[in-house]
């Protein structure tokens, strides 16, 4: 990395804009950045690395995003910018970097805060220009870092060597030189794995204290469901052997309860076996009770049929009558079939007689009989005067329809000649209607040709006066319009004319030191013109030259309406003249009413034709009518003629037949009931005839039935007899009688209960009791057993669990104990970490070691071969080895702290030493060169000798092509040093002054 060119405006002490040529500087190789005290020496340091980094060293970054690197000198105006020209990996670079700015508001009162900006361009060598590659913070923040290969903070410490803090760093204790190594270094990925180590030590341990704490509570499970038995191993959880302990332990329980389990078998087996025998006691014993309660109940059963003999022969008898006299049964129903017959057949012969003339109430059926023969005949004598009886009837209905038709004949002829009668009146009126509509519609087409013209006349003249008055408004508008445009145009070009006159201001304010002026080319502007009060920029008129572009715009738009506004009004008042608008309405009106009355008149025309001749076709109807009806009552006189005698010779036939009746019909009802009441009382008198008959014959019969039988009369047979409901009743209980012997007999005949009934009586309680007892022992035995088993269960099942665990345990315990020795190793705790160095501290004391050579290639020369810089990984005391510092004296030959060193001796060591870190961290950073180094103070402790020596150290570098910037203000380096920038301070702010080599 080389510097070519710094530019710093308001930034720090400076608050002009100042510029620093590191070509021209970095000629002769060393060059001096004097000044004193608080000129802004290191201001110029912050500048570099604010334009590389975007922030300042340390605390000077103060707060506020970068806003207190403005300078208090600097003009309202002037913004804060720095810019860095340099090459980096062979690329030639512009860095540009303007913090936050707070100014005063372009409108308004107060102030705004304008963001920070950055750009980043790159000079391209074949087209000889500059070309942008970026204006993101972000972008350019990582493409630097990346070609730099450096963080800010490593860059202060190995382009800017502050020899201050490499003094404390030989000073410092272990840990001191740890925390800066560390920063520079960026050693927090060792310390981060040191952490991740720790962390993943505690998880891992906690997994495995998780996983212990399961299997003991899976531990006090099984002792749980072992009794008490089983003992725990006295471990905590994560204590090595916890595992195999639990898992002894569980081995023995699971041994104890398959013993325990075998045992209780064999009890359970014992049990079985004694409540098998006391079963079979107890059932002998119940069976020899239910034999003698057998016996015992079949001699009372015995007993109790002797008691009940008596009424069973009784039973018995009485069942014997009433087979008997089921032989009789059928004479019995024989003779009551007959008997009921007969009195219904004497009850309708009654009832027939009951209903005969007195003087035929007590004759026989023969006489009955004849006498309907007779009243039949005379009823079919009847029969055609019945049939003249309808003629008739016919004959009076047929000449009452003609007596209705004459009526209706008659009335169309009266209401004929009724409407015939006015006929020419309403044919003359109804051709008048029609001669009237046919005028009409002449009349409406005649007035409908005038009516469109009228209409257009009248549309015209509305037209006409609203375009007067639409004519006077629009007028109005393109007046003001045009004034509108006069104004506005005359106030755009005062605006131009002030803006004119205020140019050189608006120009000057984008002067800047060293850019060329727009109008005279000049790079200095000692006096640039000033903005004054009411200063009229761009915008401004570029305002004024749009609101005159909008009203010339619409001045045009009125004028173009006024016109076609006139246009219309004359087109307007072509076609409705000068005639006054209301007369054209009156006349259109009158003509329009006019149009509408002929057009409702000859509206009428078609029907009034329509109704003439319906008119016309109705008389000629009425007429024929008329006619027809006079035709229909000349042929009505004859047949009326011809009914009347046929209707005279009816009424004299019926007259002889219907005798005293009101007619031949009532006549042969009366013939007819009769023959009916004689039939039936015949027939009646001869069914009960035979059914005295019948009865007398079924008596004989009965009477012989019932002496076969043994019966002394039909009464006792009938008395004998039984229902069938009292049958089955007797017949049951005789069939029980009998069964219930037949069952007693069979068990008292049964040898075994015989023999069981001489025994003593069986003892059911105590075979009970010893069976009872024997059922509990065995449920006891069961329990026992089941219990027994489901410990071993449980304990298998448990004894599974934690094997499965174990197993499961089993790498996470390997991995914990891995990761538990590589964190105690990183963290120094091990014993097999013999120094206790931390791994960080290992990583940091082999860059230590690096630096501490590369120093003592230049400490040699300083200290003409007397001090050698070395690195210790002793322990002090009791802390930790590995970042021990100590200085070798060639002298003496002894090794010692670098503490001891004096204060000349301890600048060109620290020195010695920061050219080394930064040939050490240049490597680590990829091998960046760094042709441009700054070295902050600490010269004035060197005598002239020893200050020689190191100027010609750093002068050396010259033959690497770096160039070294010395920052101290000793007078004897101004002597020494030719190439110098000086830092001059005043009260308007610092400002540069620089010296080349020649």
């Amino acid at each position: 990395m080389r510097l070519h060119r710094l530019d710093i405006t308001a930034f720090g002490p400076f608050g002009a804009s100042q510029s620093v040529d590191f070509d021209d500087l970095s000629a002769a190789g060393l060059f001096l950045l004097h000044g004193p005290t608080g000129a802004g020496k290191t201001s110029v340091l912050d500048a570099v690395c604010y334009s590389l980094y975007g922030s300042v060293p340390g605390a000077r970054q103060g707060s506020g995003q970068g806003m207190t690197l403005r300078s208090d000198h600097a003009a309202p105006g002037t913004r804060t910018e720095v810019r860095l020209e340099l090459t980096v990996a062979g690329r030639r670079l512009e860095i540009t970097r303007q913090p936050p700015w707070e100014r005063l508001k372009l409108r308004g009162k107060g102030t705004t805060v304008d963001k920070a900006q950055t750009w980043l361009r790159e000079y391209d060598p074949t087209t000889r220009a500059w070309k942008d590659l970026s204006r993101s913070h972000q972008e350019i923040g990582e493409e630097i870092t990346q070609l730099l290969g450096m963080s800010r903070e490593q860059f202060c410490q190995v382009v800017l060597l502050p020899q201050g803090d490499f003094a404390r760093f030989l000073r410092a204790d272990a840990e001191a030189r740890g925390k800066l190594l560390g920063r520079l270094f960026d050693t927090r990925r060792f310390a981060e794995v040191e952490k991740r180590l720790a962390e993943r030590r505690r998880a891992t341990e906690a997994q495995v204290r998780e996983g212990d704490a399961a299997l003991l509570a899976d531990a006090h499970r099984m002792q749980q469901a072992a009794g008490g038995a089983m003992e725990l191993p006295e471990l905590a959880p994560g204590e090595p052997g916890l595992a195999e302990a639990v898992l002894e332990a569980a081995a023995v329980a699971r041994a104890t309860a398959r013993e325990l389990l075998t045992i209780a078998d064999r009890r359970l087996s014992a049990a079985e076996s004694a409540r098998a025998a006391t079963g079979r006691e107890l059932a002998d014993a119940r069976e020899l009770d239910r034999l003698q309660r057998r016996f015992a109940e079949a001699r009372e059963r015995a007993a109790r049929l002797a008691e009940r003999s008596d009424a069973h022969r009784a039973a018995q008898e009485r069942m014997e009558r009433a087979r008997k006299a089921e032989a009789v049964a059928p004479a019995l129903e024989l003779r009551d079939a007959a008997d009921s017959e007969h009195r219904r057949a004497a009850a309708a012969e009654a009832r027939a007689r009951a209903q005969l003339p007195q003087a035929l109430a007590d004759a026989g059926a023969a006489p009955l009989a004849a006498a309907a023969r007779r009243a039949a005949e005379e009823l079919g004598g009847l029969e055609s005067a019945r049939r003249a009886e309808g003629r008739l009837a016919a004959l009076v209905e047929e000449r009452a329809g003609l007596d209705r038709q004459e009526r209706a004949d008659e009335e169309v002829r009266q209401e004929a000649e009724t409407w015939l009668a006015d006929w020419e009146t309403v044919r003359t009126a109804l051709q008048s209607r029609v001669d009237s509509a046919q005028e009409a519609a002449t009349r409406a087409e005649q007035l409908a040709v005038q009516r469109d013209p009228a209409r257009r006349r009248l549309t015209a003249a509305r037209q006409r006066d609203r375009l007067a008055d639409d004519t006077e408004a629009a007028r109005q508008r393109a007046l003001a319009a045009a004034e509108d445009a006069v104004e506005a145009r005359a106030h755009w070009l005062d605006l131009k004319e002030q803006r004119l006159h205020g140019i050189a201001a608006e120009l000057a304010a984008n002067l800047t030191d060293g850019t060329p002026c727009a109008v005279c080319g000049a790079t200095r502007h000692p006096a640039p013109a000033r903005k004054t009060a009411g200063h009229v920029d761009r915008e401004a008129e570029e305002r004024a030259l749009t609101a005159y572009q909008t009203a010339d715009e619409l001045r045009a738009q009125a004028e173009r309406h006024l016109g076609a506004v006139r246009e219309a009004l004359a087109a307007a008042r072509a076609e409705a003249g000068d005639t006054p608008t209301a007369q054209l309405a009156e006349e259109a009106e009158d003509l329009e009413g006019a149009y509408t009355r002929a057009r409702a008149t000859a509206s009428g025309l078609h029907a009034a034709q329509e109704e003439l001749r319906r008119a016309e076709g109705e008389r000629e109807q009425r007429v024929a009518a008329q006619q027809q009806a006079a035709v229909r009552s000349a042929s009505r006189v004859a047949g009326r003629d011809r009914l009347e005698r046929e209707q005279a010779a009816l009424e004299e036939e019926l007259t002889r037949a219907r005798g005293t009746a009101e007619s031949v019909t009532a006549r042969a009802a009366q013939l007819e009931r009769r023959a009916a009441l004689l039939t039936d009382a015949a027939d009646t008198a001869r069914a009960a005839e035979d059914t005295a008959r019948r009865l007398k014959d079924a008596d004989a019969r009965l009477a012989d039935a019932a002496f076969r039988a043994g019966f002394d009369t039909p009464a006792d047979a009938a008395a004998a007899l039984l229902g069938d409901t009292a049958h089955r009743e007797l017949q049951r209980r005789l069939d029980a009688w009998q069964s219930e012997d037949a069952a007693v007999r069979a068990v008292l005949a049964e040898a075994d209960t015989a023999d069981a009934a001489r025994r003593p009586p069986a003892d059911l309680t105590t075979g009970e009791q010893a069976a009872a007892d024997a059922d509990r022992r065995l449920r006891e035995a069961s329990s026992a057993r089941d219990a027994a088993d489901r410990c071993r269960a449980e304990l298998d099942r448990l004894s599974a669990h934690a094997a499965t665990s174990v197993r499961r345990l089993a790498p996470l315990r390997e991995e914990h104990t891995r990761v538990a020795r590589l964190a105690s190793l990183a963290a120094g705790t091990s014993a097999d970490n013999e120094r206790r160095m931390r791994l960080e501290s290992y990583v940091l004391a082999a860059r230590l070691e690096q630096v501490a050579a590369a120093a003592t290639a230049r400490l040699l020369r300083m200290s003409s071969g007397r001090y050698t810089l070395v690195h210790s990984d002793d322990r002090t005391g009791r802390g930790r080895s590995g970042l021990g510092l100590h200085v070798v004296d060639a002298w003496t030959g002894r090794e010692r702290d670098t503490a001891t060193l004096s204060g000349g001796e301890t600048f060109f060591a620290s020195l010695a030493l920061a050219l080394g870190l930064a040939d050490v961290v240049t490597d680590e950073a990829g091998g960046v060169r760094l042709d441009t180094l700054f070295i902050d103070e600490g010269f004035g402790s060197l005598d002239d000798q020893t200050l020689d020596e190191v100027l010609d150290v750093l002068d050396a570098l010259r033959e690497r092509d770096r160039s070294v910037g010395i920052v101290s203000h000793v007078p004897d380096l101004r002597r020494r040093i030719h190439a110098q920038l000086e830092v001059v301070k005043g009260r308007s702010g610092s400002v540069l002054r620089q010296r080349g080599a020649g």
